[in-house]
């Protein structure tokens, strides 16, 4: 008898489950995490009346990967430059959300004579927003076109970053057991330190990479390479010391930058969707029922500072960004739950084993209250917004307006600002990849030739001279590169300044210089007299071949900047964000009656009070579209205008159909049906064209059977004869009526 490995037997019982209890949630219109948890809690060791899973650690090796992809995934939709275009707003809406959450979470959880560690952990799980629940609420909403929506994306943006780094402290502070300020400074160094090294390696090499091989790339081959790259910077973040979900999350924040990132994210959906389910059935697979039932009230308390503390904390956030009060407090409430990376976190603190079991029920149970009640929340936000202004003293709404519109002007900054920008990126960036080549040089490449080619002290030298030759460039760049020329020289000639700064600031960058090239003579040798010698000859090189060093150097960051700005290019969009109106993008939708309509015939502007900023029509870009373009179908428009226009025009878009109008004629009805003529048929000896098939029947004919000779596609001139045999796709319900009547 042949006997399947418990791991397929679990899988399929995992698998089924899940199937059975999503298709359900589907049904109720509930998200799918709470069915894939609800599928992990009845196949768990808990419940025995049905069948259990038998091989937990299988299991755990799966959910595992379950992360990796569900990381990679996030990555993907994460992209650095978003980052940085959230602006202003959303990274202090989010940073005050996190250390409000953090510290409501921690206190909650010492009020309740928890561990200090779990509420430490407890404070890391609230302080992080669901991105998945959050986007499908703004679907199934349709609210997708308001401002706040803009922000709330912003806001999940900047704490999928905050999470990463929560993951990586809360790892240091659990293997340390106490708040070691010294570690978590190094941690943080060396995260930072990581992060930038691998964006720049990432987006110089991978970017040339998939353009090289492109015409190579077909769907299989594109999901393979992009899986390989994921799983080979997850071995890199382990190999360094961080945990695979970083590793996947930083690779798939790279390929977002690519011009190929809208394709791989489609291909690796069905990846990530199978093993995220079988992760958040592993999810359901610890909880406990009885630890539910004898926590409810810590359950209860936690759910209540969850959405109270997130909606005070994003909304006060929010509004000392400058944001309005109606935008703060849609902003508030729909924040106001946990979901995957608290998961994440959560099963951080078990598999290191310094959180006490019952925390990770807790987090999964206060998810899915907060994922059931976030839609309501959200629906709710405009009502209670103008219940807050209602009650507020006019004083105070006219206050918060005054402060919103003053925060919303335009900023200039200074030639000090300026400098001192470009200077500072300069030096971090060029800093990091010296000491990463330094260590490579002395780390891999002196023992490599000591092993493979040469060795002994020749050995040595190769090294040394190989390493300061590739780090040349980047010295340069560092010690001599001239920035911001406009504004170095306006500080320089202007007589309110001294010029002392300026000159203090390029000995610095000089010194530098010379610290690194000492510092890697001193991976090699230690004697004062080889690492002065060594100095004078890479100072001197770089004098002598500056003008060469700076020509390459510059093809180094033209492709560099090239790579990093080659998909913004392909989908250039204007931001343009006066008073309260704001930008949204709309589809055009097939059935929709603007099909084929010119602006000027529209009238959008005249009719609704919005304007058309954008046309994106596959690859081609039309910015400030004329009165005699037109739109067709899947274009999509760049509109702006208030909340309460957008939503009328977002109607007419999607162009909702009469389904009173179709309801005679779904499309099951369409079918290929053969008919044979004969000489009573009403089209015997009638052309195609005269016979009415087309007008009464809907129907095409598409073939005919003539004495064994087929003919595809017949002309319409073509005339039907006794006992030909017609191929018709049509409605099956009118053509037979027509055909065969005698």
């Amino acid at each position: 008898m042949i006997h399947l490995p418990v791991l397929i037997t679990d899988l399929g019982l995992i698998l089924a489950a899940a199937g059975v209890t999503t298709l359900i949630f589907k049904r109720i219109k509930q998200p799918l995490v709470l069915g894939y948890i609800l599928a992990g809690l009845l196949v768990g060791p808990h419940i025995k009346f049905i069948p259990t899973v038998t091989d937990k650690e299988s299991v755990n090796i799966w959910a595992e990967i379950g992360v990796i992809f569900l990381l990679f995934s996030l990555g993907l939709e994460f992209s650095f430059k978003k980052l940085v275009k959230v602006g202003g707003s959303a990274s202090i809406t989010a940073i005050v959300e996190v250390v409000f959450m953090l510290l409501i979470g921690f206190a909650a959880g010492k009020l309740m004579g928890w561990s200090t560690m779990d509420s430490i952990f407890l404070g890391g799980i609230l302080s992080v927003s669901s991105t998945t629940i959050i986007i499908r609420a703004f679907e199934e909403l349709g609210v997708k076109h308001k401002k706040f929506a803009g922000l709330v994306f912003g806001v999940l943006i900047v704490e999928d970053l905050v999470a990463i780094l929560l993951l990586v402290l809360l790892s240091t502070l659990a293997v340390s057991q106490q708040f070691a300020g010294t570690e978590m400074l190094i941690s943080i160094l060396k995260l930072c330190f990581f992060l930038v090294l691998w964006f720049i390696g990432g987006i110089f090499l991978i970017p040339s990479f998939l353009k090289a091989t492109k015409k190579l790339m077909n769907d299989e081959t594109m999901l393979v390479v992009s899986i390989a790259l994921c799983l080979i910077m997850v071995l890199l973040a382990v190999k360094v010391g961080f945990s695979p979900a970083l590793g996947a999350f930083i690779m798939g924040s790279i390929l977002a930058e690519t011009t190929q990132a809208e394709r791989i994210e489609h291909l690796t959906k069905s990846v990530k969707d199978l093993f995220a389910a079988i992760f958040f059935v592993s999810v359901g697979m610890l909880i406990d029922p009885r630890v539910l039932v004898d926590y409810a009230g810590p359950i209860v308390i936690i759910t209540i500072a969850t959405v109270l503390g997130k909606f005070l904390s994003s909304g006060f956030g929010a509004l000392i960004s400058g944001q309005p009060l109606k935008t703060s407090v849609q902003t508030g409430l729909s924040l106001a739950q946990i979901g995957e990376f608290s998961f994440i976190i959560a099963t951080l603190g078990l598999s290191l084993k310094v959180t006490s079991e019952f925390l990770y029920p807790i987090a999964v149970a206060v998810s899915a209250i907060t994922t059931f009640t976030t839609p309501y929340l959200i629906k709710a936000s405009e009502p209670f917004y103008l219940f807050i202004e209602r009650s507020l003293p006019k004083k105070w709404i006219e206050g918060l307006n005054r402060y919103s519109s003053s925060t919303a002007g335009i900023t200039t900054l200074s030639d000090w600002k300026v400098f001192l920008r470009a200077y500072t990126f300069n030096t971090i960036i060029h800093s990091v990849i010296l000491i990463a080549l330094v260590f490579l040089g002395s780390k891999y490449l002196q023992p490599f030739i000591a092993t493979h080619l040469i060795n002994g002290n020749t050995g040595t030298v190769v090294s040394l001279l190989l390493t300061l030759i590739i780090m040349t460039p980047f010295l340069w760049a560092l010690a001599l590169r001239r920035m911001e020329r406009k504004a170095y020289s306006n500080l320089w000639l202007n007589k309110k300044y001294t010029r002392g700064p300026l000159v203090a600031l390029e000995a610095l960058r000089i010194t530098l210089a010379v610290f690194f090239v000492g510092f890697l003579i001193f991976q090699f040798y230690n004697t004062l007299v080889s690492m002065a010698i060594a100095l004078a000859l890479i100072l001197s090189v770089m004098f002598i071949f500056s003008r060469k060093l700076q020509a390459f150097y510059n093809r180094l960051e033209s492709r560099f900047l090239y790579n990093l700005n080659a998909r913004e290019a392909q989908n250039t969009q204007p931001e343009i964000l006066p008073w309260d109106t704001h930008l949204a993008e709309l589809s055009v939708a097939p059935e929709s009656k603007l099909v084929g309509q010119t602006l000027s015939e529209l009238a959008v502007r005249e009719k609704y009070g919005v304007n058309i900023a954008l046309i994106e029509r596959g690859k081609i870009m039309i910015p400030t579209p004329g009165r005699d373009e037109r739109l067709y179908p899947h274009d999509k428009i760049l509109v702006i205008g208030t909340d309460d226009q957008l939503a009328i025009v977002k109607e007419l878009f999607e162009g909702a159909l009469d389904e009173t109008a179709n309801a005679d004629f779904p499309k099951k009805d369409m079918t290929l049906q053969k008919i044979v003529i004969n000489s009573q048929s009403p089209v015997f000896g009638e052309s195609i064209r005269n016979s009415g098939i087309r007008d009464l029947t809907q129907g095409l004919v598409v073939g005919i059977e003539r004495h064994g000779q087929r003919i595809l596609n017949p002309d319409s001139n073509f005339v039907f004869e006794n006992e030909d045999i017609v191929w018709i796709v049509g409605n099956n319900k009118k053509v037979p009526d027509l055909l065969k009547k005698t």
